[in-house]
């Protein structure tokens, strides 16, 4: 149950140079939403991995089948504003995504923390070093994630609230990746494999902890992935593939519309 060492290293080096790194929710009518919305955020929010990228979005990888889109489309806001960008964290969409925003603004979304936590670097590492550095890998980028990454966090949503004042601010979290005891033949033993969906909890809890401080609506999706994680037999997310290695971990168009969707259409 376990990928040879020199073929999960050579998927992983090409991940790291290349990568970014609920139950279903009850039918609801579409409405109308008073005021403008943003979308804001990483690779999750733009749609990498979904496919059918906007022309208008290539460098930023905008899917058409990203949720932010779908959700637009089923609920007819004032506008629409799709500002989220493949490789960005905190300190991008603080400096290049707000611009969006207005008091106008009526919802915004976001998801970002990956990058800022090191995670791309920490697949890396537990693909190449085994389970010792696997675990010191982890256990520095919690450290990333209880510091660094929750002051920007706090800058982030001071800003947010700032241009948006009267928004309401859904913040996304992230799905395991691994589905334990799964059905692959190849790749990181179970336990490397829990220790890297424990550290998507762990990112997830700073996220949702530092977004109740600014009054912020946390959207869970681990619920919404449970049994569709990689290794599961219908996985809503892509493994490492090293012939489109920058949609490698990232939600499939299933994962968009049946993972996000309906965990963002119950936030708002």
């Amino acid at each position: 149950m376990r990928q040879s060492r020199i073929a999960a290293g050579a998927c992983s080096l090409l991940l790291a140079a290349a990568c970014a790194f609920a139950a279903p929710a009850t039918a609801q009518a579409p409405r109308t939403v008073a005021g403008g919305y943003v979308a804001l955020g990483d690779s999750y929010s733009s749609g990498v991995g979904a496919g059918d990228y906007l022309a208008s979005g290539k460098e930023c990888k905008r899917s058409s089948r990203a949720f932010p889109v779908l959700w637009a489309e089923a609920h007819a806001p004032a506008s629409f504003s799709f500002a989220a960008c493949n490789g960005a964290g905190a300190k991008d969409v603080l400096t290049e995504q707000l611009g969006h925003l207005s008091t106008r603004t009526g919802l915004v979304t976001l998801t970002v923390g990956g990058h800022d936590s090191g995670f791309v670097g920490v697949l890396a590492t537990c693909a190449l070093g085994g389970a010792e550095r696997c675990l010191s890998a982890v256990s520095r980028s919690r450290a990333m994630m209880d510091g660094s990454l929750s002051a920007d966090l706090d800058r982030l949503y001071t800003a947010i609230r700032s241009r948006a004042p009267a928004a309401r601010v859904v913040v996304l979290g992230y799905p395991h990746l691994y589905h334990l005891s799964g059905s692959c033949a190849l790749g990181l033993p179970d336990g490397e494999r829990a220790t890297l969906n424990d550290a998507v909890d762990h990112l997830n809890a700073v996220i949702a902890q530092r977004a109740a401080v600014h009054g912020f609506t946390f959207a869970d999706v681990t619920a919404a992935f449970a049994g569709h994680e990689i290794c599961s037999s219908h996985p809503w997310l892509h493994s490492v593939d090293v012939f489109s290695i920058t949609e490698s971990y990232h939600p499939t168009a299933p994962g968009q519309s049946l993972g996000y969707l309906p965990a963002l259409t119950q936030a708002s």
